[in-house]
């Protein structure tokens, strides 16, 4: 007898939350506790389960994915931008570039993919979590700090963009023998150009929309018109193939930029909806795998993780070699970049779903990322802050 949706989606939420609020306890990332959780319902009640999880997968994903950069772009003020503008570029690009370049051959190598293949499993790896960092910048923030934290912020939530570009572009590749790898790379800048500017005019309406009727609407109706639109761009970015996830994150930027007091509203909505969104995200991803399939990508799985956390490393360093940061806060960048949890739950599957021959391993070997970089490195983010950053005045 399969479990009903409602059921289900009550288990998922009732015991995500549970083990979030026990790994909290335990000083560990809250979503490790979530995905722990999802792999423990794998094994025990997904042979049961109502198969309408698996078409509300995909939206539920997404959905999450919106809400966390919707918040990094309400988040992410003009003036603190301009001044760390040239380094945030440098640290959306090159670590994600160097990481996944690099993680193509490591692939291709350990496990013998095809060049499409390693490369949509390279970029879904390259991208660091917004879950895990931007909480823990905004903490930072909150204790003074401006620089690294903003810096941090504004490049891995562009990070995350190229990154799902990049994904998507091998996974064209992948999947349609059309598409040459020529169309394949001149299409990048186009998609991110189309995407900055979706972003532009969406903030722009809204946001002359929300001043002219801020009396008459509430924040909590802002919010779901917000969450209407970015889920309309997501959907016309995946029709006409163009970065719809960077212009949400703009939008959000856009609306700071032009009407602070709404956008503050809008954040502390989204921050609520969060909870509910970042379970559901990351109890399906556990919730989702073949523990036998982990357990034989696991050591190769963790070999190719580890090798490519060095080159992000270098490529951290040498992204922020430019700025004006010293050599401790370069290195704290670099730990600060190594979580993996929000890209990888939403992407992991992507593969599965699309009827890739190795989609088995590629879940397995997101969930792994998750279970080894988000707690080493919130785990470095709280050791390393207090000895590697300047105490603010």
């Amino acid at each position: 007898m399969n479990l009903q949706i409602n059921t289900l989606l009550a288990i998922i939420l009732g015991g995500g939350w549970l083990f979030s609020r026990l790994f909290s306890k335990i000083k560990m990332p809250p979503v490790l506790g979530m995905v722990i959780f999802g792999m423990i319902c794998s094994v025990t009640i997904r042979p049961y389960s109502d198969p309408v999880i698996y078409e509300l997968e995909p939206y539920l994903k997404s959905f999450a994915l919106i809400v966390i950069l919707l918040r990094a772009g309400l988040g992410i003020h003009r003036e603190v931008l301009k001044k760390v503008g040239k380094s945030a570029l440098l640290m959306a690009f090159i670590p994600c570039l160097v990481e996944g370049t690099a993680l193509i051959f490591t692939i291709r190598y350990f496990f013998g993919f095809s060049w499409e293949i390693s490369g949509l499993t390279a970029f879904m790896l390259s991208a660091v979590s917004p879950a895990v960092v931007i909480p823990s910048m905004l903490d930072l923030k909150n204790r003074g700090h401006k620089e690294v934290p903003t810096i941090i912020m504004a490049g891995a939530s562009a990070d995350d963009v190229l990154a799902i570009t990049l994904f998507s572009v091998f996974l064209g590749l992948s999947t349609n023998s059309e598409t040459s790898a020529a169309n394949a790379v001149l299409f990048v800048p186009i998609s991110l150009i189309v995407g900055i500017g979706s972003g532009i005019i969406t903030g722009l309406f809204l946001g002359a929309w929300f001043k002219h009727h801020h009396e008459k609407i509430r924040a909590t109706e802002k919010t779901l018109i917000i969450l209407i639109f970015a889920t309309l761009l997501v959907e016309t970015g995946n029709l006409l193939h163009f970065a719809a996830l960077l212009g949400i994150m703009t939008c959000g930027f856009i609306l700071l930029e032009r009407h602070e007091k709404i956008a503050n509203e809008l954040a502390n909505k989204l921050s609520h909806i969060w909870i509910i969104a970042e379970i559901i995200l990351f109890v399906l991803i556990g919730f989702s795998l073949d523990i036998s399939v982990a357990y034989k990508a696991g050591l190769k799985g963790l070999i190719v993780i580890s090798i490519g956390l060095l080159f992000r490393a270098a490529g951290v360093i040498l992204a922020s070699s430019f700025s004006s940061l010293n050599y401790k806060e370069r290195i704290f960048c670099a730990i600060a970049y190594m979580p993996k949890a929000t890209v990888q739950a939403a992407l992991g599957g992507v593969a599965l779903a699309n009827g890739i021959p190795s989609g088995s391993e590629i879940l397995a070997i997101a969930v792994i990322s998750i279970l080894f970089t988000a707690p080493a490195g919130l785990l470095g983010i709280r050791f390393f802050s207090k000895r590697l950053l300047k105490e603010p005045y």
